[in-house]
């Protein structure tokens, strides 16, 4: 990811969004805090140079790296990681409402949040980006069906009073290649082919 970030913004290679799947791990962002990773020895734990604090992933999410020089698609030629992240979250957003999902933005906390009623919440999708040399890397995760206990292992993403859920536990079945076919259309209405 990083020799394809630096190809990008040398040049050399045009942006690139890859879409995966990983083992089960733990990831620290940058702003991870020792007192969250509540297993340290449940699955192997990755420091990332990503914004953000510790988050799962695994089998049934769908990670998807997001490289886009950002300076190339600024009007100013300053790269502006505030209308990144409104874009990705909107990506999200748009890709659930493909499968009935309302997904929601919550002000101080960044990623993609469900309401299951009576006032409850949880997250169904999180964002942790880089950009250097104004190309963004890293990017979001999507739970589809992963295991949710795999998330207790961590405080995920540092918010203690809410929990996470899936595509799955919220009653939709779909197949991960359904899923990618929703990504990439509405990836494409956000930020272009």
């Amino acid at each position: 990811m990083e020799a394809r970030v630096a190809a990008i913004r040398a040049g050399e290679a045009p942006e690139l969004v890859w879409l995966l799947e990983h083992p089960p791990i733990y990831t620290a962002g940058t702003s991870a805090k020792d007192d969250d990773l509540l297993l340290p020895n449940r699955f192997p734990v990755f420091r990332t140079g990503r914004g953000g604090q510790f988050t799962y992933h695994g089998p049934g999410q769908r990670i998807a790296y997001v490289m886009l020089d950002l300076v190339a698609r600024s009007k100013s030629g300053a790269p502006d990681l505030r209308a990144l992240v409104r874009g990705l979250e909107q990506w999200l957003i748009d890709t659930l409402a493909d499968f009935g999902v309302a997904g929601v933005r919550r002000d101080g906390r960044v990623g993609v949040w469900v309401e299951l009623g009576r006032g409850q919440e949880a997250k169904i999708a999180a964002l942790g980006i880089r950009v250097r040399r104004g190309v963004s890397f890293h990017g979001i995760s999507l739970n589809v069906a992963p295991d949710l206990s795999h998330y207790e292992g961590i405080v995920a993403c540092g918010v203690r009073e809410h929990g996470l859920t899936s595509l799955k536990s919220l009653g939709v079945t779909t197949t991960m290649a359904e899923v990618d076919q929703a990504l990439k259309r509405r990836f494409e209405a956000i930020f272009g082919a």
